[in-house]
C-alpha cells in the first residue's frame, strides 16, 4: 500500500525545490567568468569528478544522447580541457577525462560559486549557520534516497 504523504511534507518539499533552483540560478552567474556554456561545463564537471568514462557514460550522466556529448567533448576537447585515451583493460574502449587544464578551470569555477554563497553564509548569525548547517545533513539525507 502506497504511503500518504502530509501537505506539510508538500510543503517542505516545494520549498527546498523553489530554493535550490533560486540557489543554483544565482550562482551560475559565477559561471560566466570560465567562458564555457552550461552543457559544457557540465560535462566537463562530470569528467574531472567521476572520470575518466566513456562517451556513453558521460551521456548517461548528462543525461544527452551520445551524438549531443560527443559534440560537446569535441569542442571540450578542442579547447584543452578533455582528453580522450584508450582504456588500460581493453584498447578498444575510449576513455574521456579532464586534462590538468580542465581542471584548473572547473575548480576555480567552483570556488568562485562557494566563494559567492560563503559571503552570503557569513552574514547569517551563529544561530542560523548552526541551523543550516544542520539542516545540510537532512537534506543529504533526504537527498541520498530520491
Amino acid at each position: 500500500m502506497a504511503r500518504r504523504i502530509s501537505p506539510e511534507a508538500e510543503e517542505i518539499a516545494d520549498r527546498i525545490h523553489s530554493a535550490a533552483i533560486h540557489l543554483l540560478r544565482k550562482l551560475r552567474r559565477e559561471d560566466a567568468a570560465s567562458g564555457l556554456n552550461a552543457p559544457r561545463l557540465s560535462a566537463l564537471s562530470v569528467a574531472v569528478f567521476a572520470g575518466p568514462l566513456t562517451l556513453g557514460e558521460l551521456a548517461a550522466a548528462e543525461q544527452v544522447r551520445p551524438p549531443t556529448m560527443t559534440r560537446i567533448v569535441d569542442a571540450l576537447q578542442a579547447q584543452g580541457l578533455i582528453a580522450r585515451g584508450k582504456s588500460a583493460s581493453d584498447g578498444r574502449i575510449v576513455r574521456i577525462a579532464a586534462t590538468p587544464a580542465g581542471r584548473k578551470l572547473l575548480l576555480a569555477g567552483r570556488r568562485r560559486r562557494v566563494g559567492a554563497l560563503s559571503r552570503q553564509v557569513a552574514a547569517l548569525s551563529a544561530k542560523q549557520r548552526a541551523v543550516l548547517s544542520n539542516g545540510i545533513e537532512v537534506l543529504k539525507k533526504v537527498v541520498s534516497k530520491i
